[in-house]
């Protein structure tokens, strides 16, 4: 059985149980109620003042319910908070993740290069909403509504990885052609989500290449895997498979995965090739 680590990222650990609220959200919810009862305002009067229902402020309140962004903003321009709500929201966002996934999450946010492989699946970064939709919805044991919506959003938020850090981090993508190929919940959606990969493809700082069926064997084939490196120049391998994860930072077993990853890419399409790839498969929708 995979063992717990906060922070120890030569081990592997298992999501906790999906019901335990995360901590940040509660802190950041007894935070609003404190700016909110010293303006002397109810509930009530607050979601009116801010444009929200009351049942939203509670459940913000209670911790039951992620703030977003815009609910941060307003309530900040109301209670006149000085930044204190404000300086939480990349950590209440954060915290939409799984608990298996937030540390990781929390690395890549700050690295500045990241190259992977996925062997069955279009990688999250590169995700359309009806495609992630989809994927949770198929998700067992079966997740809550509340829980799929926040999921979703959260993945989209990610995404501005992609476009949004300055300097910009360099991506590379090897995706399998099964994985481009695989119609995930309707052909409409699947077009939808290969034309999102030409579009992330034709961006400076995204690679992406195409693996086709005909290579056969290849040392992928064992699994996914996720290479970052930090601004310090620190190195990390990310192997997650049935929401078990392992991090590693030894420089040894990363330099493997490097190899392994730089083999992949020479047997890999091109980047043009695989545009054209993607582009015939979309075609075929």
């Amino acid at each position: 059985m995979a063992r717990t680590s906060e922070r120890d990222y030569g081990t592997a650990f298992r999501r906790k149980t999906e019901k335990e609220l995360p901590a940040v959200w509660t802190a950041y919810g007894k935070l609003v109620r404190l700016f909110r009862e010293k303006a002397g305002l109810t509930q009530q009067a607050l979601a009116e003042a801010i444009g929200y229902s009351v049942e939203t402020v509670a459940s913000v309140e209670q911790g039951r319910r992620p703030a977003k962004a815009t609910f941060t903003q307003a309530v900040e321009r109301v209670l006149k908070a000085g930044g204190a709500l404000a300086v939480l929201q990349e950590d209440v966002d954060r915290a939409k993740f799984p608990l298996f996934f937030q540390d990781f999450a929390a690395l890549e946010a700050e690295a500045v290069s990241r190259f992977s492989y996925d062997p069955t699946l279009i990688p999250g970064l590169l995700q359309t909403a009806e495609y992630v939709q989809a994927l949770l919805e198929a998700h067992y044991p079966p997740l809550d509504d509340e829980t799929i919506e926040q999921r979703v959003a959260a993945r989209l938020t990610r995404q501005a990885l992609l476009t949004d850090q300055k300097p910009p981090v360099v991506f590379v993508f090897v995706i399998e052609e099964s994985a481009i190929r695989r119609v995930v919940r309707s052909p409409a959606v699947m077009h939808g989500q290969l034309q999102h990969l030409l579009t992330c493809a034709a961006l400076r700082n995204v690679e992406l290449q195409i693996m086709p069926m005909e290579r056969g064997a290849h040392s992928g084939l064992n699994g996914a895997m996720v290479l970052l490196e930090s601004s310090d120049h620190k190195q990390y391998v990310y192997v997650e498979a049935q929401d078990v994860v392992t991090v590693r930072s030894d420089r040894h077993e990363v330099s493997e995965f490097s190899m392994r990853h730089g083999m992949l890419r020479t047997q890999a399409l091109n980047p043009e090739e695989s545009t054209c790839l993607i582009e015939r498969i979309a075609g075929e929708l």
